[in-house]
């Protein structure tokens, strides 16, 4: 919270009676300059929580004038919101209907991970893409990489499903990947990087992860995703496998291995499933436009 993101406007804010905070409101957009602005502008990411013993009391509904003064003041048309309680989601549909987006953390136990099927999925990996190389990158990737790496990147990111969500375009560049590196190092982070190279030298499938020394049993997976063209050889079994090797040597500690994947992303869901990743927490994000906001903030007002 003290280190603004360079990239992003951010608010904090609370509400409180006699020094005790009842709710809290965590809010960004794109700031105006930054990488991908024009094309996410639109967008407003909301967070805002109430604690289990003051909810059905109101106070939720007074973070949405906020919400919408601060939609007027970055000039934005929409309002995501996101939730895995189902208190969140009774309040969420009467305000924006139903869900856009459904998602899950899912958790693996590397105690009850099939070893032998993971060093046969690398094993089949090499076997199919016999010219394509594995490279291996721990900490941050190196500078002189960025250039290359960042729209590869940029380009999977995008291939995600969103299934119903209206959204911009995630756009990623050297510069928000140094300014992510040194908020990863700020936190005692540290990323670990798989991709494969085609034999004309392009990146066609990567992976990474990150572990944290304050969370010495976790391991969070961040992206797995491959390019369209080469699909179908087993490019992202083979990442995966790859990785969780690497990660079950180098971090013996690790016990849980954490990922997010949208409920839509059968191919990833179905690599994950093959592993014993299991659900962990579900959830789901809804929208709501500017203009409806500003209907139900009129309509409440005494």
């Amino acid at each position: 919270m003290r280190a603004p993101r360079e990239f992003d406007s951010e608010v904090y804010l609370e509400i409180s009676r006699d020094g005790e905070m009842l709710s809290c409101f965590m809010g960004r957009t794109a700031k105006p300059g930054a990488p991908g602005y024009e094309k996410n502008r639109d967008f407003f990411e909301g967070d805002f929580e109430v604690l289990p013993q003051y909810r059905r009391q109101g106070i939720g509904s007074m973070w949405l004038p906020v919400a919408l003064s601060l939609l007027d003041r970055h000039g934005c048309r929409m309002l995501d919101l996101w939730t895995e309680e189902e208190d969140g989601h009774r309040f969420l549909r009467r305000i924006a209907g139903e869900p856009k987006f459904h998602a899950a953390e899912n958790r693996l136990r590397l105690a009850d991970v099939d070893w032998s099927m993971v060093r046969r999925w690398v094993e089949e990996g090499e076997r199919r893409s016999p010219e394509t190389r594995l490279e291996v990158y721990d900490g941050p990737m190196p500078d002189s990489m960025l250039d290359e790496y960042a729209p590869q990147l940029s380009g999977l990111l995008n291939t995600i499903p969103f299934e119903e969500l209206d959204h911009g375009e995630i756009v990623i560049t050297p510069a928000t990947m140094r300014e992510w590196f040194a908020r990863m190092a700020a936190t005692g982070s540290t990323m670990h990087t798989i991709l494969t190279r085609e034999p004309d030298g392009s990146m066609s499938g990567m992976t990474d992860v990150s572990y944290t020394r304050h969370q010495p049993t976790l391991i969070h997976q961040m992206f797995t995703g491959v390019r369209p063209d080469a699909r179908g050889r087993g490019l992202g079994k083979w990442l995966k496998a790859a990785m969780l090797e690497k990660i079950h040597a180098d971090y013996p500690n690790v016990e849980w291995w954490i990922t997010g994947n949208a409920e839509s992303n059968a191919p990833m869901l179905s690599i994950n499933r093959r592993l014993g990743f299991k659900q962990y927490r579900a959830g789901a994000q809804y929208q709501v436009s500017r203009d409806r906001l500003a209907e139900i903030v009129e309509a409440r007002r005494p």
